[in-house]
Protein backbone atom coordinates (compact mmCIF):
# COMPACT_ATOMS: atom_id res chain seq x y z
CA UNK A 1 0.00 0.00 0.00
CA UNK A 2 1.49 3.34 -1.13
CA UNK A 3 2.05 6.26 1.57
CA UNK A 4 -1.30 8.18 1.81
CA UNK A 5 -2.57 11.34 3.52
CA UNK A 6 -5.10 10.57 5.87
CA UNK A 7 -7.53 13.23 7.24
CA UNK A 8 -9.49 12.47 10.33
CA UNK A 9 -13.16 15.11 11.49
CA UNK A 10 -14.18 15.94 14.98
CA UNK A 11 -13.69 12.77 17.29
CA UNK A 12 -15.43 14.63 20.67
CA UNK A 13 -14.46 12.15 22.88
CA UNK A 14 -15.01 9.26 20.41
CA UNK A 15 -12.05 6.84 21.15
CA UNK A 16 -14.54 3.91 20.63
CA UNK A 17 -14.60 5.61 17.07
CA UNK A 18 -11.28 6.27 16.65
CA UNK A 19 -10.32 2.17 16.79
CA UNK A 20 -12.96 1.25 14.05
CA UNK A 21 -12.07 4.08 11.58
CA UNK A 22 -8.25 3.11 12.02
CA UNK A 23 -9.06 -0.74 11.44
CA UNK A 24 -11.44 0.24 8.47
CA UNK A 25 -9.16 2.42 7.16
CA UNK A 26 -5.88 0.21 7.39
CA UNK A 27 -4.11 2.78 8.77
CA UNK A 28 -0.16 2.26 8.79
CA UNK A 29 2.62 4.37 10.04
CA UNK A 30 3.44 4.80 6.52
CA UNK A 31 0.79 7.19 6.31
CA UNK A 32 0.31 10.82 7.26
CA UNK A 33 -2.53 11.66 9.42
CA UNK A 34 -4.22 15.18 10.01
CA UNK A 35 -6.23 15.48 12.48
CA UNK A 36 -8.71 18.85 12.27
CA UNK A 37 -9.05 19.49 16.11
CA UNK A 38 -12.00 18.76 18.45
CA UNK A 39 -10.98 16.01 20.05
CA UNK A 40 -12.56 16.98 22.95
CA UNK A 41 -16.14 17.40 24.76
CA UNK A 42 -19.11 14.99 24.06
CA UNK A 43 -18.11 11.27 24.78
CA UNK A 44 -16.80 10.18 27.89
CA UNK A 45 -13.67 9.75 27.17
CA UNK A 46 -11.66 12.59 25.78
CA UNK A 47 -8.45 12.22 28.55
CA UNK A 48 -8.31 8.78 26.89
CA UNK A 49 -8.75 10.11 23.52
CA UNK A 50 -5.42 12.46 24.09
CA UNK A 51 -3.39 9.59 25.56
CA UNK A 52 -3.71 7.77 22.45
CA UNK A 53 -3.13 10.75 20.52
CA UNK A 54 0.18 11.21 22.25
CA UNK A 55 1.13 7.83 22.11
CA UNK A 56 0.43 8.08 18.47
CA UNK A 57 2.54 10.72 17.97
CA UNK A 58 5.68 8.78 18.86
CA UNK A 59 5.24 6.64 16.23
CA UNK A 60 3.16 8.09 13.43
CA UNK A 61 3.65 11.63 11.24
CA UNK A 62 0.98 12.93 12.76
CA UNK A 63 -0.48 16.84 12.84
CA UNK A 64 -2.38 18.17 15.24
CA UNK A 65 -4.93 21.15 14.79
CA UNK A 66 -6.48 22.81 17.20
CA UNK A 67 -10.33 22.96 17.34
CA UNK A 68 -12.22 25.43 19.50
CA UNK A 69 -13.31 22.75 22.02
CA UNK A 70 -9.32 21.90 22.87
CA UNK A 71 -9.06 25.68 23.28
CA UNK A 72 -12.03 25.58 25.70
CA UNK A 73 -11.04 22.78 27.42
CA UNK A 74 -7.54 23.98 27.90
CA UNK A 75 -8.40 26.55 29.27
CA UNK A 76 -10.68 25.04 32.03
CA UNK A 77 -7.84 22.52 32.63
CA UNK A 78 -5.12 25.61 33.02
CA UNK A 79 -7.50 27.54 35.17
CA UNK A 80 -10.30 25.26 36.67
CA UNK A 81 -13.09 28.26 35.85
CA UNK A 82 -16.20 27.20 34.21
CA UNK A 83 -17.34 28.45 31.19
CA UNK A 84 -21.18 27.86 31.70
CA UNK A 85 -21.63 27.96 27.41
CA UNK A 86 -18.62 24.91 27.06
CA UNK A 87 -20.37 23.00 30.01
CA UNK A 88 -23.58 23.12 28.12
CA UNK A 89 -21.71 22.27 24.50
CA UNK A 90 -19.47 18.70 25.60
CA UNK A 91 -17.47 20.52 28.73
CA UNK A 92 -19.30 18.71 31.47
CA UNK A 93 -18.63 14.90 30.01
CA UNK A 94 -14.96 16.67 29.92
CA UNK A 95 -15.22 17.60 34.01
CA UNK A 96 -16.33 14.60 34.83
CA UNK A 97 -13.60 12.62 33.17
CA UNK A 98 -10.94 14.11 34.42
CA UNK A 99 -12.49 13.39 38.19
CA UNK A 100 -10.15 10.04 37.58
CA UNK A 101 -7.24 11.63 35.83
CA UNK A 102 -3.67 12.03 37.98
CA UNK A 103 -2.32 15.54 38.28
CA UNK A 104 0.81 14.49 35.78
CA UNK A 105 -1.55 13.15 32.79
CA UNK A 106 -2.98 16.55 33.21
CA UNK A 107 0.18 18.66 32.51
CA UNK A 108 0.63 15.76 29.98
CA UNK A 109 -2.15 16.70 28.19
CA UNK A 110 -2.20 20.36 29.03
CA UNK A 111 1.03 20.80 27.41
CA UNK A 112 -0.24 18.65 24.21
CA UNK A 113 -3.39 21.62 23.51
CA UNK A 114 -1.03 24.17 24.20
CA UNK A 115 1.30 23.38 21.12
CA UNK A 116 -1.60 22.16 18.72
CA UNK A 117 -1.47 24.03 15.28
CA UNK A 118 -4.09 26.79 13.87
CA UNK A 119 -3.72 25.33 10.45
CA UNK A 120 -1.29 23.62 8.07
CA UNK A 121 -0.61 24.54 4.60
CA UNK A 122 1.01 21.71 2.34
CA UNK A 123 3.21 21.43 -0.37
CA UNK A 124 0.55 21.50 -2.98
CA UNK A 125 -0.90 24.62 -1.61
CA UNK A 126 -3.68 22.60 0.23
CA UNK A 127 -4.89 24.09 3.49
CA UNK A 128 -5.75 22.23 6.66
CA UNK A 129 -7.93 24.35 9.50
CA UNK A 130 -10.36 23.53 11.78
CA UNK A 131 -13.01 26.38 11.21
CA UNK A 132 -12.15 29.09 8.49
CA UNK A 133 -10.89 32.09 7.94
CA UNK A 134 -12.31 35.84 6.94
CA UNK A 135 -9.26 37.74 5.22
CA UNK A 136 -9.07 37.97 2.00
CA UNK A 137 -5.07 37.41 1.65
CA UNK A 138 -5.35 34.06 3.60
CA UNK A 139 -4.69 32.26 6.35
CA UNK A 140 -1.41 34.06 7.39
CA UNK A 141 -3.15 37.56 7.62
CA UNK A 142 -5.69 36.84 9.64
CA UNK A 143 -6.15 39.33 12.42
CA UNK A 144 -7.94 37.01 14.84
CA UNK A 145 -6.51 34.19 15.18
CA UNK A 146 -9.43 32.67 16.79
CA UNK A 147 -11.36 32.50 13.54
CA UNK A 148 -9.23 30.00 12.26
CA UNK A 149 -11.10 27.47 14.82
CA UNK A 150 -14.24 29.26 15.16
CA UNK A 151 -15.28 30.38 11.94
CA UNK A 152 -18.76 29.25 9.69
CA UNK A 153 -18.65 31.99 7.24
CA UNK A 154 -15.87 30.50 4.82
CA UNK A 155 -18.69 27.46 4.94
CA UNK A 156 -21.91 29.58 4.69
CA UNK A 157 -20.25 30.96 1.86
CA UNK A 158 -19.15 27.83 0.00
CA UNK A 159 -22.79 26.22 0.80
CA UNK A 160 -24.91 29.17 -0.51
CA UNK A 161 -22.32 29.56 -3.82
CA UNK A 162 -24.09 29.19 -7.39
CA UNK A 163 -21.96 25.71 -8.68
CA UNK A 164 -22.39 27.54 -11.95
CA UNK A 165 -20.02 30.26 -11.00
CA UNK A 166 -17.02 30.36 -12.83
CA UNK A 167 -13.93 30.66 -10.28
CA UNK A 168 -12.52 33.51 -12.71
CA UNK A 169 -16.08 35.22 -12.37
CA UNK A 170 -15.58 38.81 -10.51
CA UNK A 171 -18.20 37.47 -8.22
CA UNK A 172 -16.07 34.39 -6.94
CA UNK A 173 -15.37 34.07 -3.57
CA UNK A 174 -11.49 35.19 -3.21
CA UNK A 175 -11.39 32.93 -0.08
CA UNK A 176 -12.14 30.12 -1.82
CA UNK A 177 -9.54 30.83 -4.76
CA UNK A 178 -6.82 31.26 -2.35
CA UNK A 179 -5.81 27.11 -1.63
CA UNK A 180 -6.70 24.23 -4.13
CA UNK A 181 -8.54 22.53 -1.34
CA UNK A 182 -9.61 23.70 2.06
CA UNK A 183 -10.00 20.81 4.69
CA UNK A 184 -12.52 21.84 7.21
CA UNK A 185 -14.45 20.62 10.52
CA UNK A 186 -16.22 22.49 13.29
CA UNK A 187 -19.69 22.10 11.51
CA UNK A 188 -21.74 19.23 11.51
CA UNK A 189 -22.40 18.64 8.00
CA UNK A 190 -26.42 16.77 9.50
CA UNK A 191 -26.90 20.49 9.90
CA UNK A 192 -27.38 20.34 5.64
CA UNK A 193 -29.18 16.56 6.27
CA UNK A 194 -25.82 14.72 5.34
CA UNK A 195 -23.93 11.95 7.18
CA UNK A 196 -20.26 11.82 4.96
CA UNK A 197 -17.65 14.07 4.42
CA UNK A 198 -18.61 16.80 1.86
CA UNK A 199 -17.66 18.69 -1.00
CA UNK A 200 -18.57 22.40 -1.62
CA UNK A 201 -16.32 24.31 -4.33
CA UNK A 202 -12.90 23.45 -3.07
CA UNK A 203 -13.93 22.93 0.77
CA UNK A 204 -14.35 19.33 2.19
CA UNK A 205 -15.95 19.22 5.59
CA UNK A 206 -14.82 16.51 7.51
CA UNK A 207 -17.10 17.30 10.81
CA UNK A 208 -19.70 13.93 9.93
CA UNK A 209 -21.91 14.77 13.55
CA UNK A 210 -19.87 12.11 15.98
CA UNK A 211 -20.65 14.81 18.65
CA UNK A 212 -24.53 13.64 18.07
CA UNK A 213 -26.15 11.39 16.09
CA UNK A 214 -23.14 10.98 13.52
CA UNK A 215 -20.32 8.87 12.64
CA UNK A 216 -16.65 10.01 13.13
CA UNK A 217 -14.76 9.95 9.67
CA UNK A 218 -11.27 9.48 7.77
CA UNK A 219 -10.69 10.26 3.96
CA UNK A 220 -7.67 9.78 1.83
CA UNK A 221 -6.55 13.17 0.52
CA UNK A 222 -5.53 11.65 -3.04
CA UNK A 223 -8.51 9.55 -3.92
CA UNK A 224 -11.18 11.01 -1.65
CA UNK A 225 -12.07 7.19 -0.83
CA UNK A 226 -13.38 7.50 3.04
CA UNK A 227 -14.25 4.84 5.93
CA UNK A 228 -16.23 5.63 8.91
CA UNK A 229 -17.05 3.95 12.07
CA UNK A 230 -20.69 3.17 13.62
CA UNK A 231 -22.49 6.29 14.48
CA UNK A 232 -20.83 7.19 17.87
CA UNK A 233 -23.70 7.10 19.97
CA UNK A 234 -24.25 3.54 19.71
CA UNK A 235 -20.85 3.08 20.79
CA UNK A 236 -21.55 5.06 23.80
CA UNK A 237 -25.45 3.53 24.78
CA UNK A 238 -24.79 4.59 28.08
CA UNK A 239 -24.52 8.02 27.24
CA UNK A 240 -26.35 11.08 25.68
CA UNK A 241 -23.24 12.99 24.35
CA UNK A 242 -23.70 16.36 23.04
CA UNK A 243 -27.45 14.90 20.97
Amino acid sequence: MKDRTLIIGDIHGGLRAISQIFERAAVTQNDTLIFLGDYMDGWSESPQVLDFLIELEKSYNCIFLRGNHDELALHWLQNNTDNPMWLKNGGISTVLAYQSISEETKQKHIDFLSKLNNYHLDNYNRLFLHAGFTNLKGVTMEHFVKLLYWDRTLWETALSLDPNLPTTSIFYPKRLNLYKEIYIGHTPVTQINETVPVNKANIWNMDTGAAYKGSLSILDIESKEFWQSDPVYTLYPEEKGRN
